[in-house]
């Protein structure tokens, strides 16, 4: 059985005030890690703030045992991704794991969407994720060391109604992901995201109580430890998880229709559906944040209205 521990290593877990932030600075911290918990304290939508959440979290760690330091600066502006790095710096004197989780919701139909609600939800998860992790990268470089997480979603990966400005933020975490899974190879760096499924105030109105019940944060924060771990080699990946599944989502190209010269709309027209045939059985669609879930519920044998 592989040996996870974070012995002298240093986390920040953004968001960690509640639900999965809450359940990997946990997790990590009982692994080890001394964990920066940073928390804005605000509502779902991004509005108002506090210290409670956060200093919650950090009374529940250090009563385990473990070493945590609260943190309440806001991902959403550079200054604050810099303070919140800077705070593990200040704390313990160096960083190694980021885990990029701090979100918010305002959910609109795209026909209704104004500026202010496409800015503060792009602000916090797709630019939070770009501050926090700027922050840190200065730091992975020199120690020749570094870990990301980043929080993606099924409705980033597979669209959802009424989530425009959410699901482009999510999708926008795939694709940092990736580059920064490229640009930081050759200093030790590793960058993995995953799309989680599970009860929190984000999804406590969306499902049924049931359902809620049998997805809980804590199922989630097992991978996240793996993949911010000394032992994991495995980087620019994505991965749907939840409940006790685990699924590595990819993203694939089909075999090539080539043409000789430049095609004619009319010959585009006519081999579209060579086109878009994957030619792979083996590959599984999801069409929707809801079928997402609905894999897992159905793979994990859950009755959502038990």
């Amino acid at each position: 059985m592989s040996t996870v521990d974070f012995d002298g290593r240093v986390a920040v877990v953004t968001g960690a005030g509640g639900g999965l932030g809450r359940a990997h600075a946990h997790e990590l911290a009982r692994l080890g890690a001394r964990v920066v918990v940073n928390d804005l304290g605000g509502a779902r939508d991004g509005t108002g703030s506090g210290s409670e959440m956060a200093d919650a979290v950090v009374a529940e760690i250090t009563d385990a045992g473990g070493e945590a330091v609260a943190n309440t600066d806001g991902v959403h502006t550079w200054e604050g991704g810099q303070a919140i790095v800077q705070t593990a710096l200040d704390t313990w004197g160096r960083i190694d794991v980021v885990v990029n989780n701090a979100g918010i919701l305002r959910d609109v139909s795209f026909a209704k969407l104004e500026e202010a609600q496409l800015d503060a939800v792009l602000k916090v998860h797709l630019s939070g994720a770009f501050h926090v992790t700027r922050a840190a990268w200065p730091h992975f470089r020199e120690q020749s060391y570094g870990r990301v997480v980043m929080t993606s979603s099924g409705s980033g990966l597979y669209g959802n109604f009424g989530q425009s400005n959410y699901a482009a933020a999510k999708l926008g975490l795939v694709g940092l992901t990736r580059t920064l899974a490229i640009e930081g190879a050759k200093y030790g760096i590793l960058a993995n995201a995953i799309a989680p499924v599970a009860a929190s105030r984000m999804t406590e109105d969306i499902w049924p109580a049931a359902l809620l019940d049998k997805l809980q944060p804590d199922e989630v924060s097992p991978l996240v430890a793996w993949l911010t771990s000394e032992a994991n080699t495995t980087t620019g990946r994505i991965y749907s998880v939840g409940g006790g599944y685990i699924a590595r989502v990819a993203i694939v190209e089909g075999t090539p229709l080539t043409f000789d010269h430049t095609p004619t709309v009319e010959e585009v027209a006519d081999h579209f559906d060579q086109l878009t045939d994957l030619g792979d059985d083996r590959v599984e669609f999801t069409d929707g944040v809801m079928e997402q879930s609905g894999r897992i519920v159905s793979a994990l044998g859950i009755d959502p209205g038990a």
